[in-house]
């Protein structure tokens, strides 16, 4: 079972809220080897298993507000590209699409919405296990959600409402410490209402063209799931990470811990080569460059390592079939 960085992140904050309330790391492993889960590294154990994990860090604590507590510590650059993706687009309706076409994939709990008189209904999906699970997962899930949106925007979005589908709990004085908007209980659905004025809230730290590049990793990580390309998937993520100064084949492989010779090798057995590769992205930065941002195509061309604009441009014909400024005017919004 693979162990991602947000696994590794949940637990490490997970630990030092349970060490805060005098219970170490081992315990939570004794408690979770009694409870059927053998794993030798806990933060495999949330990879497997979450929310149990979680309910038995709340068992062990006595603390119901350890959920909420972990989801407003969970920061936003844990999720890694997704987070950095999130903290780049333009305003609250960007990221709010950008959290559907990747929280499928890359994000817990998933998201969907839904027009509602006005606004927009951010409609959590958490149908698995028992209630009190369902309800942990829907605590840490808003509280991470409300706690990104404060780093993002740096204020409350007015006119927004959490709605949740279950009945006020105990603790509910930890829902008003921490959610900044009304929280309303026993509602068909737990979900965030976002009135549609609020939709065009910036975002504080929108970077359009890191946004670009940021957008292509998540783009990336999309296509490799289905991917019997491996090796290929590999080079083109290397290269779009290192957009802005390209890593080179031989720099490329030794990321990949294999040989110069043993790269070009595999590559030619998915029908590719390095340098195809390197032009399939200069193609698809460049066109996201000049669709989504107000570089020039002098910049666009320094970003890409062209030394000259003008092979820039004339690589940017033969991709395409247009001259940059011309692929603007047609796409640019």
């Amino acid at each position: 079972m693979e162990v991602s960085q947000v696994h590794r992140e949940f637990f490490k904050l997970l630990v030092e809220l349970l060490q805060e309330a005098g219970v170490g790391p081992e315990q939570l492993l004794a408690e979770l080897s009694q409870r059927g889960i053998q794993v030798d590294d806990a933060s495999q154990a949330v990879a497997i298993a979450g929310v149990e994990v979680l309910e038995t860090a709340v068992d062990l604590t006595g603390n119901p507000c350890l959920a909420i507590r972990l989801g407003q510590q969970i920061d936003i650059a844990c999720h890694g590209f997704f987070g950095f993706a999130l903290m780049t687009c333009a305003n609250l309706r960007e990221s709010v699409q950008l959290l559907l076409r990747y929280g499928q994939v890359l994000f817990e709990p998933t998201w969907r919405t839904y027009e509602h008189e006005g606004g927009l209904l951010l409609r959590a999906n958490i149908t698995s296990g028992s209630a009190a699970r369902r309800q942990l997962g829907t605590e840490v899930g808003f509280s991470n959600l409300v706690a990104m949106g404060k780093s993002m925007y740096g204020e409350t979005v007015e006119g927004a409402e959490i709605q949740l589908n279950y009945s006020s709990p105990a603790h509910s004085a930890c829902y008003e410490a921490v959610f900044d908007v009304p929280v309303r209980f026993d509602c068909e659905h737990s979900q965030l209402f976002l009135p549609a004025g609020a939709l065009d809230t910036p975002v504080k730290t929108a970077n359009r063209c890191e946004h670009v590049v940021y957008h292509q990793q998540c783009e990336q990580m999309l296509r490799e799931l289905n991917t019997v390309e491996k090796n290929t998937a590999a080079v083109r993520r290397l290269l779009i990470q290192s957009a802005g100064g390209f890593l080179d084949i031989a720099q490329v492989a030794k990321r990949l811990n294999v040989s110069e010779r043993t790269l070009r090798r595999r590559l030619a057995v998915e029908s590719t080569n390095f340098r195809a590769i390197f032009e399939e992205v200069r193609d698809l930065l460049a066109r996201e460059y000049l669709a989504k941002t107000e570089l020039t195509v002098a910049e666009i061309a320094d970003l890409l390592d062209y030394s000259e604009t003008v092979n820039f441009r004339r690589a940017f014909v033969r991709w395409n079939k247009l001259t940059p400024v011309e692929y603007r005017l047609k796409h640019y919004s």
